[in-house]
């Protein structure tokens, strides 16, 4: 089975549509686990419909916390032998589990993502394309982190259940680091889009100069670097993004 954790705040105009491309994947040994965490929209009386599929489950958190501490309580809820990340914006196209899983035990894989297409607000495709390396290993995520979270799937059979650090922004991309640091050698890339993003206005990764202060923090507060390698490592980041070296 596939555990499947969405962290889920001000998401009612988009959770539907999420939940509706897990429900529609051609796997469907799956779990979808809903944490809510403390959402002041109608978010829940969107998901609430669907709670009659009884693979899909809703945890609400006792107070506000932040989508890591979401993702881990997810995380710590998992049953599947595998785990997926989706978030409560974004979307999946209907054979991604059923190929990612394949494309994860051909090849003995512990750690796997995908490349993703962008989409704006109402879900139309931009033209952009993330891609994934076909190998990463810790340095090349910290150049440029090529691996989007809603491609994501790890076999926590092998590699055991790993936590996100907890930082408010930029946790996923800590959570890759760290199990690039401590559990596996490489994530590895199935070179073919099977998840969509939706870019929202107003987003934290749509404002440069937030993201690029949540980048330094983590490199200085969460990988230890040192202040002028952490600077470093920051500037050469927003060099690579900058000109879309993937």
């Amino acid at each position: 089975m596939v555990s499947i954790v969405t962290p889920v705040y001000k998401a009612e105009k988009v959770i539907a549509e999420t939940i509706q491309s897990v429900l529609g994947q051609t796997y469907a040994d799956w779990e979808l686990l809903l944490i809510d965490d403390c959402s002041p929209d109608k978010s829940y009386d969107v998901i609430e419909p669907f709670l009659a599929d009884k693979r899909i489950h809703y945890v609400r958190l006792d107070k506000n916390s932040g989508a890591a501490m979401a993702r881990n309580k997810g995380i710590e809820l998992a049953q599947g032998k595998y785990i997926a990340f989706l978030d409560a914006d974004d979307k999946w196209k209907p054979e991604k589990l059923k190929k990612q899983l394949a494309f994860m035990e051909k090849g003995g894989i512990d750690f796997s993502c995908t490349h993703y297409a962008c989409i704006d607000e109402k879900g139309n495709e931009t033209g952009r394309v993330v891609k994934c390396k076909k190998k990463c290993g810790y340095n090349t995520c910290v150049w440029m982190n090529p691996i989007g979270n809603s491609t994501v799937i790890i076999d926590i059979e092998k590699l055991g259940k790993v936590y996100v650090p907890d930082i408010r922004k930029r946790n996923d991309f800590a959570l890759w680091l760290k199990i690039l640091r401590t559990k596996t050698e490489y994530a590895y890339g199935l070179q073919e889009v099977l998840s969509y993003y939706r870019v929202m206005e107003n987003s934290i990764s749509s404002n440069k100069a937030k993201l690029i202060k949540y980048q330094y923090r983590l490199f200085r507060d969460v990988e230890h670097f040192s202040a002028v390698h952490a600077a470093f490592q920051t500037a050469m980041w927003c060099v690579i993004k900058v000109l879309h070296i993937k």
